[in-house]
């Protein structure tokens, strides 16, 4: 039942506030255990050494630091040992001496057992001897045991003094050790005391509670000491039993990291004890296709692979941090306190980095990687459940966009009440065919023919007016609705490219996709027989994709993909230049048209960087036997450059704005004759 977010381990930084108190206990400790043997006399030693009793008692003294008490799996500050009794009651009987030694040598054989580090095993002995001086001192001055040489007994009148000897034992060493956990985990002394001494108190109380006894039963008859064994073994494995039940409740059974409940206590403890000004950070972090692991060498290889994991992340976070699986390859990450929204994205760029650190299992290497959202608080939730909610939202955004770490934003959140108002409107208005198409044509830059229109989708929304279709087709995206709204747009194109196609208007209509509608199965057999239905050649559809595509492994070997190419329908690639792909990996799809992004056509004439950047992918393209088209083109200066360029074909507002279905009719009928409608005789659009 290890921790696996028990960082104690780890040394301070040398000059910081946990090294400086550490150094200062230790330092204050170790005087007094230096101090303590050369309080006890030669003839006192001489008898001890020769005392069975005194042997028996440092062996139970040391048995009792093997194991702590446990009461719940949570507590900040571990266990209490059995030891304590015998080393109060060593304290009563022989005096300050044997017991700061006896439980040296104790807490000695418990580090060599566990391999704690050093600075804890210092920290521990320093912090029980100054415990053992500071009851001691009590007993000396309230009343009770007088001379450290002779061995004493209490009577019933000694109960006041030996009571408040239990209080400063337990006193000295809860505030040492809150304190450094306070440090260590840089959180407040008073929530760590607050949190940890009601369990704390009761073992004590029974632990200190027996040792007069345990003294009574040595003065009387030794024999009968190694007795109390039994009922602390009984209440040791009843503890112990408990524990494991708590434990099992609260934490994930494969990685023994905190489950989902015991994340919420956290959180809820972190916002209760947040100050003004100070954020509570939560990190959702989702790891990128970790199913192909586990559906390619099984789920026991995708285990191992997950407690590799929880052991990065565990050793990637500060002191104090908890990091909880939620189950599958999900964890979350609680900061009960950060200093801003850069602070937390450092502690998630940190987390990425050290998973991306290869694995190797199975003979084989993996390389991992993860998507994290961050929600903070007061920011962006005021309680667990919507930091929660809203820190999944940024980790899809992340995860979607390939950008690794995305913070909260309200605006970019689909399941705000107000965007999801407006996809019930867009579910009825595709219903009620309240979408319209309006057509931009692309036209040929040394000869002026029209070759093809680009259907582009509007929604006038009877409350809201015109609504952007970037507001609401990346919303639909991101829904089930974007199959729904991909079969309306296309059905709309082949209607209207059919009445075109009957009047003599033969002009391909190009319809945008997105790239999982693009690898569709149904794509290619809804599109044939929309085809057939309304007698159009393959020819006399489009289908555009945004070069995202490129960087899906899937297109490349999509059924879907292959079918589309067999029924003839070509693909173009849309807005690029704004991804991170390659032109190379072009030859992989069955693209005939690349469109270069209209950020970059627009600038060729005032940009150097913009100008070199479009005409290296018109070159390339050209190269690959392709077509490249120019968006948003604007003045007569960039249609000349581009045609300088080689650039076959362009849209944008110098030739014509986009227009309903009737106005494109029109404008189509009268550029029908190509001596009409040379480059130069054409004029820039009327605005909007």
């Amino acid at each position: 039942m290890a921790d696996p977010n028990d960082t104690r381990d780890t040394g301070p930084r040398v000059g910081s506030p946990l090294w400086a108190y550490l150094a200062a206990v230790i330092t204050t400790g170790f005087i007094v255990l230096a101090v303590a043997p050369w309080l006890i006399g030669s003839e006192q030693l001489a008898g001890l050494v020769r005392s069975p009793l005194f042997w028996m008692l440092t062996v139970l003294v040391v048995l009792g630091e093997l194991r702590p008490v446990m009461l719940s799996s949570s507590m900040t500050v571990g266990g209490t040992y059995p030891s304590t009794m015998f080393v109060f009651a060593a304290l009563l009987h022989y005096g300050l001496p044997v017991a700061v030694l006896a439980q040296a040598v104790g807490i000695v054989v418990n580090a060599a057992v566990t391999r704690r580090a050093w600075h804890r095993i210092m920290f521990n002995i320093a912090q029980a001897t100054l415990a053992c001086a500071a009851a001691g001192a009590v007993l000396g001055v309230v009343g009770g045991r007088r001379a450290s040489g002779v061995p004493w007994v209490p009577e019933g009148n000694d109960m006041p003094a030996i009571v408040l000897a239990g209080l400063a034992y337990f006193g000295v060493r809860a505030l040492l050790v809150s304190g450094a956990v306070a440090l260590h985990e840089r959180r407040s002394i008073h929530r760590v005391i607050r949190t940890t001494i009601g369990h704390q108190s009761l073992v004590y109380t029974g632990l200190l509670g027996l040792a007069p006894l345990v003294v009574v039963v040595m003065n009387h008859s030794p024999a009968l000491v190694p007795l109390f064994v039994a009922p602390m073994a009984a209440v040791y494995f009843t503890a112990t039993l408990s524990v494991r039940r708590d434990h099992q409740a609260t934490h994930d059974g494969l990685t023994g990291l905190p489950n989902r409940k015991m994340l919420v206590v956290s959180t809820e403890e972190a916002l209760a004890e947040a100050r003004p000004g100070e954020r509570v950070g939560l990190l959702l972090l989702d790891l990128d296709r970790f199913k192909e692991v586990n559906d390619t060498l099984g789920h026991p290889v995708g285990d191992r692979l997950l407690q590799i994991v929880a052991h990065r992340l565990t050793h990637s976070v500060r002191p104090g941090d908890v990091v909880a699986r939620l189950g599958g390859d999900e964890f979350a990450v609680l900061l009960p306190s950060v200093r801003d929204a850069a602070a937390a994205r450092e502690v998630a760029a940190r987390l990425r980095v050290a998973l991306t650190e290869p694995v190797r299992l199975e003979g084989m290497t993996f390389d991992l990687d993860a998507s994290v959202g961050i929600a903070l608080h007061p920011d962006h939730a005021p309680d667990f459940e919507l930091l929660m909610q809203r820190s999944d939202v940024a980790m899809y955004l992340a995860k979607e966009g390939r950008t690794g770490v995305e913070i909260y934003v309200a605006d970019k959140d689909r399941n705000s009440p107000e965007r999801l108002n407006l996809l019930g409107d867009l579910r009825r208005a595709i219903d009620r065919s309240e979408l319209r198409l309006h057509y931009q044509p692309k036209l040929d830059l040394v000869g002026g023919q029209v070759r093809g229109v680009e259907a582009l989708l509007r929604w006038r929304h009877p409350e809201r007016g015109m609504i952007s279709p970037g507001e609401f087709v990346p919303m639909a995206e991101q829904s089930y609705l974007m199959h729904l709204l991909t079969q309306y747009v296309i059905d709309a194109a082949l209607e209207q490219a059919a009445r075109w196609w009957r009047a003599g208007l033969r002009e391909q209509i190009s319809v945008n996709v997105s790239a999982r509608d693009l690898l569709d199965s149904a794509l290619p057999e809804r599109l044939g027989a929309g085809l057939a239905h309304y007698r159009l050649p393959p020819k006399a559809i489009q289908l555009e994709v945004t070069e995202r595509v490129l960087m899906t492994d899937q297109a490349y070997t999509a059924d879907a993909v292959r079918a589309l190419a067999a029924l003839g329908v070509q693909l173009a690639l849309d807005d690029f230049g704004t991804g991170y792909s390659s032109l190379v990996r072009l030859q992989r799809l069955p693209v005939s048209e690349v469109k270069i992004d209209a950020s970059f056509v627009r600038r060729i004439v005032e940009s150097k960087d913009d100008e070199r950047i479009v005409r290296s992918i018109v070159d390339l393209v050209r190269s690959l036997g392709l077509r490249s088209v120019a968006e948003g083109v604007e003045s007569d200066e960039v249609a000349a450059r581009l045609a300088d360029m080689g650039c076959e074909l362009a849209q944008g507002w110098l030739f014509a704005e986009p227009m309903s279905a009737a106005d494109a009719t029109v404008w189509l009928s009268e550029h029908r004759d190509p001596s009409a409608s040379g480059l130069g005789l054409l004029r820039p659009a009327k605005a909007l």
